[in-house]
């Protein structure tokens, strides 16, 4: 559990610090997420890039547990 933190930490961290290169990536613009923006009302659910993410990692989960 400790190795987990940790290494949760230090990607978050990294995370944090490439943000502004991150943020310019396609990411949560990706077909499958539902966008609704009418007068007054936004609604959107990243359904495609939930997908996306969750088959990656599970995928690298799956890798490191090996």
């Amino acid at each position: 559990m400790q190795r987990f933190l940790i290494t949760a930490g230090v990607v978050l961290l990294v995370a944090g610090l490439l943000w502004p290169w991150l943020a310019r990536l396609p990411w949560g613009r990706l077909p499958g997420d539902i966008a609704i923006e009418r007068e007054g009302f936004s609604f959107y659910f990243p359904l495609g890039t939930s997908v996306v993410v969750s088959v990656l990692l599970s995928l690298l989960l799956w890798w490191w547990r090996r």
